[in-house]
């Protein structure tokens, strides 16, 4: 089964995702569902390739389906993706290394971390800071792409 990396490379399951968060963000129900038909409409995509991502997204979770009669609604499912930010925020925290590395040089709880020693609140509280700074900046960044008229996220984001 491929990984969350694979699952989220593909530029049509991505739109998938977008349209979705577009729903949602924008729904008055909480649910921020779509129909399939509704998703292949915004897409323009035949239906039979929107069942085959959507199928793909419903496997490892990214998506969930409620069934009424003949058709299926489908919604975002963003947890799974957390995996995706663990391994983005030491690359969008980037900026904060060179900070990062002064402190660490200066700091004799360095060697200890390195050998897994306790190296105790002040260190810990060093990458806690880290870590939230990182947190909150990817935070910013996904609060303000919400208010992007959604062609401009089409771009940013990858549509095909």
């Amino acid at each position: 089964m491929a990984d969350i990396f694979d699952v989220v490379a593909d530029s049509t399951r991505r739109s998938l995702l977008t349209v979705l968060l577009e729903q949602y963000i924008a729904s008055e129900s909480p649910s921020g569902e779509l129909s399939v038909s509704e998703i292949v409409e915004k897409l323009d995509l035949s239906q039979p390739t929107v069942s085959k991502h959507l199928k793909v997204l419903r496997d490892h979770g990214l998506v969930s389906v409620r069934e009424d009669g003949q058709h299926r609604y489908y919604r975002l499912d963003s947890s799974p993706l957390e995996e995706v930010e663990d391994w983005l925020i030491p690359f969008l925290s980037a900026d904060f290394q060179d900070d990062f590395d002064d402190e660490l040089r200066e700091s004799t709880g360095a060697f200890a971390a390195w050998s897994g020693a306790d190296v105790g609140d002040n260190f810990g509280r060093r990458v806690a800071e880290r870590t939230h700074q990182a947190r909150s900046a990817l935070h910013d960044v996904t609060e303000a792409a919400k208010h992007l008229p959604g062609t401009v996220r089409s771009r940013i984001f990858g549509k095909d």
